[in-house]
């Protein structure tokens, strides 16, 4: 396959700044890389870690770590791949497969781990090089817009209501129905839980119980534990909010060895009630993002029981107006950049 000398990227430059657009020349992927032309990425609130380089990774930095796209390349010991494969990868970037967490099953958490569009450069531009262990399959058919949150978003909460290992039967409530939430509730439900689905806004409740939720709480209305113990209590409680403040009411509405898993927050503390945990025997835990074979089941459950990502696409070239859309909030549910 011939490729161009060079291609168009978006990157930031400095901290805080807009996305350049930028002609640059072609890289062949390393030894252990595939090279992937895009088909289409997601756009996450964690691609504010590029703008701001939280990780101290440096400019310039392409964005992107929801990434669909067919190999054009592949590096001399990506054996696991072949030029015209489909693959995806989320913000797993890549391990080093030899520490206590990659050996442990945990290469998410890997001590010198690679993150897709945070320390390495990401899929807001036409070709981006993708660590081989780091990449996951993606059916030939469909439509890679679609594809592309699941990846990340849908990965996240689809992992950790899997490893939460609650049984079918019990009562799971999702806080949001925002990008994350709008996904996790079409999957509780899937997985064959009672779901009441948590946000603000009576407006809300017929897009909730079309998603799945069999019950819904309006925050606006009272206090959300109180609300979800008059319907029993939960088992689970999945936060999708980016607001700490909003977790812990949650914790009066789980039932005796309720959970309350945390996959969204921003730094700093939260509030929990020790007593109410005692005598309930209620635990927290928070999660990660998804390991590549989880967002593979990710893909595969998605695909089998038509789990699907509303989305609303954007042009390359409008790379800025997507990314300005998702911080705004103004996306209902993921915005998705698509090349031609």
């Amino acid at each position: 396959m011939t490729l161009p000398e060079t291609y168009t990227r978006a990157a930031f430059k400095a901290a805080g700044e807009g996305l350049v657009f930028e002609k640059v020349p072609m890289k062949l992927p390393g030894a252990t890389e595939i090279l992937v032309k895009v088909e289409a990425c997601g756009v996450c609130h964690s691609d504010k870690f590029a703008q701001q380089n939280t990780f101290g990774a440096g400019f310039p930095r392409v964005p992107g770590h929801e990434i669909v796209g067919k190999v054009v390349a592949v590096g001399e010991r990506a054996t696991q791949w072949k030029v015209g494969d489909r693959v995806g990868t989320g913000f797993h970037g890549g391990s080093d497969l030899t520490c206590n967490q990659c050996k442990s099953g945990w290469p998410q958490m890997c001590a010198n781990t690679d993150y897709n569009g945070i320390t390495r450069d990401g899929g807001f531009a036409e070709y981006c090089l993708v660590r081989a262990e780091a990449a996951v399959n993606i059916p030939a058919e469909g439509d890679a817009a679609k594809f592309a949150p699941l990846l990340c978003a849908g990965s996240t909460v689809f992992s950790g209501l899997l490893h939460a290992k609650v049984p079918p039967g019990e009562t799971v409530a999702i806080q949001g129905l925002g990008g994350l939430g709008h996904l996790a509730v079409q999957y509780a439900r899937k997985m064959g839980y009672r779901v009441v689905a948590i946000s603000r806004g009576t407006e809300k409740e017929a897009a909730a119980k079309k998603l799945g939720a069999h019950e819904y709480i309006d925050a606006k209305k009272g206090d959300v534990g109180q609300q979800l113990m008059a319907l029993g209590g939960a088992k689970l409680a999945l936060t999708t909010a980016l607001d700490n403040d909003a977790f812990t009411p949650l914790v009066g509405g789980l039932g005796v060895d309720g959970k309350l898993l945390i996959i969204t927050g921003m730094p700093g503390p939260i509030t929990v009630d020790a007593t109410t945990m005692i005598m309930r025997a209620i635990s927290v835990q928070a999660w990660p993002v998804a390991t590549p074979l989880d967002t593979e089941k990710t893909v595969t459950f998605s695909t089998l029981h038509d789990v699907e990502c509303a989305v609303e696409t954007f042009s390359f070239k409008d790379a800025q107006k997507a990314y300005d859309a998702m911080l705004a909030g103004t996306v209902r549910f993921r915005s998705v950049v698509t090349f031609d």
